[in-house]
Parts: structure tokens; C-alpha cells; sequence
């Protein structure tokens, strides 16, 4: 069954009021803005984020984002038995998501997604898997459309079994959190070993561990980079703050510039002039026939 996006489904993220975007700063120096709005005038959320919609969003995730909790949500969508259809397809059904906890685009996240495409194509011109997965990264948000609430879809992710970290945002909500009373749970490293590998490592659940499932499960051929790109994009707690080194691997180590690449075009592509997707969908098209092709399970 192919579902079709009827009416526009809200999608909150109050993770962005809180990224530590000063890392990237350096790279936001170059946007061609569509509106008249100065540097100083980006990224200010009190404009149209209340800070109680911030709060209870991630007092939802941080309560209810249980070891037990991401199991069965993995249980549930991993199995790949929702929907038949094309990334293209997916792209489109994104038309439908307007995310209005971001002040800086009244855009449809389908439209981010060939933003953040074109802008890693504009620095990387040689590496085309580069460009599908810019445009890719976010179709992990079709749950919202399928039912699943929000504090399952968006905001920062972080690992659960073990110790939540300070670096997460509203830390002091993970008390109402179960798994803070197992102390098998609340140590340091918590059910893994130290240096496991994030792949070992069980993740709250989100738009980017079940995008990863997806392109695993249907044996899509982006590259080992793409799929950490996709599947850590929002682990900010590690890619930026420093958090959870203790149990990366030599493998996620290497991975990590290629994170820290990604996250810089995500940031910062959502206020650059629109692109023309109609003039770009051939050679996304493209893309998508080499490394995702025909209908996905999704």
C-alpha cells in the first residue's frame, strides 16, 4: 500500500534550540539567504518556539525512550512491513511535513532535503553518494505520517542501557526515565563493554536509526560513510559535545569526520534560495537508480 499525503502533518523538532551550533558556525558564512534577514536574524528560536513545547517534547522522549521501549519500536518498524514505495516517492511524501519549530524556513522538509543535497553537491561534485544521501537523511520522518508521535520521530538521539549523558539536552528529565532506577542501566558503560562500537550500541529510537534499517534491509548500496551519516546525524551528544567516546570503536572514530561533514550542510542549508526540484529530480532520479533502486520496504 502507498500512502498519500493529504493534509500537512506538524512536525516539531526543540532539538535545534539547543544543538551546540557554535562548531559551525565557520561554515554558515557563506548563505545566500532567501529572505532579507541578517546573520544576526538566523537561528533565533524564541520567535516562534515556546520554551514549554521544547520542554515537554523532550520531557516525553526522555521519560518514556526506555531500553525496553526502543526494542519493541525496533520490533515494530524494523520489520520493513509498512509500505511499499520508491526514495522518490518518500522525498514527495515529505511535501506534507512543514516543521514549524524552525524559524528560519516555513518550507516542507522535502524541500530541505534537495537543499541539503545541492548544497553537499556545490563542495563534494566527485562524490555523488554524498548528494543521494543529503537527500535521504530525513525520510525516517514518514513515521509521523504513519502514527508515530512525535518524541519517537525527531529531536537529539542517545544511546539507552547505559548512563544518559549531562551533554543531552534537558538532562534533568531523564529522572522520571525507569531505566535510571536498574543500576545494570545507569552505570557508565550500562549493558555494553567499553569500546563495543556503535553499532553494539542500542539508540533512541528516531527518523535516523529506522532511515539506516531501511537502506540496510532492502540492501541499498551507499557506502559504509553514508550510512553512519544517516544513522548518527542527530547523535549530537557524540558528534559534537564529545560524549560516549568510550564506547566507539576504532571503525566510528574514522566515521566521525565524515558525521561532523555531514551536520554541516544540514544546519545550515535550510535558508538558501529554493531549489528548483523539478530541474533537479532527473539526476537525483539517477542517483537513486544506482545505489536505492525500484520500490522500498519501508
Amino acid at each position: 500500500m502507498r500512502p498519500l499525503a493529504t493534509e500537512s502533518v506538524v512536525i516539531l523538532d526543540p532539538s535545534q534550540i539547543h544543538r551546540p551550533e557554535e562548531n559551525y558556525k565557520e561554515y554558515n558564512d557563506f548563505i545566500v539567504s532567501r529572505t532579507d534577514k541578517s546573520d544576526n536574524d538566523f537561528r533565533n528560536f524564541n520567535v516562534n518556539l515556546q520554551t514549554d513545547v521544547v520542554y515537554n517534547t523532550y520531557a516525553l522522549m526522555h521519560k518514556n525512550q526506555t531500553l525496553d521501549f526502543v526494542k519493541r519500536k525496533a520490533e515494530k518498524w524494523c520489520r520493513l512491513n509498512k509500505h511499499k514505495m520508491t526514495i522518490l516517492e518518500a522525498v514527495h511524501l515529505l511535501d506534507a511535513l512543514i516543521d514549524e519549530s524552525d524559524p528560519d524556513t516555513d518550507l516542507p522538509n522535502s524541500v530541505h532535503a534537495f537543499q541539503t543535497a545541492e548544497r553537499i553537491r556545490a563542495d563534494h561534485p566527485d562524490e555523488d553518494w554524498f548528494h543521494l544521501t543529503g537527500l535521504i537523511h530525513d525520510l525516517g520522518k514518514v513515521m509521523a505520517l504513519w502514527g508515530e508521535p512525535q518524541y519517537c520521530v525527531v529531536g537529539d538521539t542517545f544511546p539507552v542501557g547505559c548512563r544518559f549523558s549531562q551533554e543531552i539536552v534537558f538532562p534533568e528529565t531523564f529522572k522520571a526515565n525507569p531505566d535510571t532506577q536498574v543500576p545494570e542501566y545507569s552505570s557508565k558503560y550500562g549493558i555494553y563493554k567499553p569500546n563495543c562500537g556503535l553499532e553494539n550500541v542500542k539508540m533512541s529510537w528516531g527518523h535516523d536509526e529506522y532511515m539506516y534499517h531501511v537502506l540496510t534491509g532492502n540492501n541499498c548500496k551507499l557506502p559504509k560513510e553514508a550510512l553512519y551519516m544517516i544513522r548518527f546525524h542527530s547523535f549530537y551528544p557524540w558528534h559534537c559535545s564529545g560524549d560516549y567516546d568510550y564506547l566507539c570503536n576504532d571503525e566510528d572514530k574514522e566515521m566521525l569526520k565524515w558525521v561532523k561533514e555531514f551536520n554541516k550542510y544540514d544546519l545550515y542549508s535550510k535558508s538558501d534560495a529554493v531549489p528548483d526540484v523539478k530541474a533537479l529530480t532527473p539526476y537525483y532520479e539517477e542517483l537513486i537508480a544506482k545505489y536505492c533502486p525500484g520500490e522500498l520496504c519501508w
